[in-house]
């Protein structure tokens, strides 16, 4: 009797390792950029999503792709929240395991939020960490069995704009060299939003994510920094957009001119749009056939090699 309760322990921790993270790296060893010691402590909440807020240490989360289905191919993920939390696993974990499941190594972003009272320059934590977390992945790509030219970003809601933010500004610089990975390129070679907010223009912006960010007051400067359609550039990488028409808190017009603006300066973008689905859906595995999306992403991101990219 005890042998066999101790064979079902056993198994249960080898499943439990089989559907957890295979590694959490912390972004910063030492150094923590933009950081005042407060009181405030990191919450994490399981009710109907894990939601995490007040994040105090950034990491990243590594879900490895099969060592014989693997591509190659790697994507970090910033799930979405307005600003002032994080749906890590509907917009993260899960995410991460569809990912491994096509071969692709993908990492979970718990990124600071600038509602933290542990920033001193709120607007400047989530970018840092975002260009922290590519630039890791790079240093680290050949441990992991990553081709370091094919690191991708992709977010949902505000972590699009995150990852939208990464894929315009990764060339700006607030913060110091700690070490060796801070020398390495933060461009992303890729970029999936997924009903992103784009833009911090008040009349389609979601203003939730543009209070947290830039204040309720940003002057006009600030808005148009991080409106990111503003920021597209002949370097800016190749873009997959989704969305759906009905989207009533993100409206849809954030893709639809992001799309505009990468056209415009000749990057490579797919776009699909979808009726309904509203916002937040994730995978959408409730949803008809908006649920396809993530094959519409797998068929681009496996024929971004042939692409005329710059």
């Amino acid at each position: 009797m005890k042998y066999y309760t101790f064979l079902i322990i056993c198994i249960t921790l080898i499943s439990i390792k089989m559907t957890a993270q295979d590694e959490i790296i912390p972004l910063w060893n030492k150094n923590l950029p933009n950081y005042k010691n407060t009181n405030e402590i990191e919450k994490v909440e399981n009710d109907d999503i894990i939601w995490i807020s007040n994040v105090q240490e950034p990491n990243i989360a590594v879900y490895l792709a099969s060592k014989k289905n693997k591509s190659g191919q790697a994507v970090i993920i910033c799930p979405g929240g307005g600003y002032e939390g994080l749906a890590y696993d509907i917009e993260g974990i899960d995410i991460a395991k569809w990912l491994n499941s096509k071969g692709i190594t993908a990492f979970v972003l718990k990124y600071r939020l600038p509602v933290s009272k542990s920033n001193i320059n709120g607007t400047l934590s989530p970018l840092m960490d975002a260009k922290r977390a590519i630039r890791q992945v790079r240093y680290y790509s050949e441990k992991w069995g990553i081709d370091k030219h094919k690191i991708g970003i992709m977010g949902f809601s505000a972590g699009g704009h995150l990852a939208s933010t990464l894929g315009t500004h990764f060339y700006s610089d607030s913060e110091k060299v700690n070490d060796d990975i801070d020398s390495i390129s933060a461009r992303p070679d890729f970029m999936a939003l997924i009903y992103p907010v784009i833009t911090m223009k008040e009349n389609l912006t979601h203003m939730g994510s543009r209070n947290a960010l830039l204040g309720k007051n940003p002057d006009k400067k600030l808005i148009d920094f991080y409106s990111n359609e503003l920021q597209v550039k002949e370097d800016t990488p190749p873009c997959f957009l989704v969305h759906a028409t009905d989207d009533d808190v993100v409206p849809v017009e954030n893709s639809l001119n992001f799309y505009q603006a990468l056209k415009n300066n000749k990057i490579a973008v797919e776009m699909h749009l979808y009726p309904k689905g509203g916002h937040g859906f994730s995978l959408a595995l409730k949803n008809g056939y908006l649920q396809t999306w993530t094959d519409r992403f797998c068929d681009w991101i496996n024929g971004l090699e042939n692409m005329k990219l710059k």
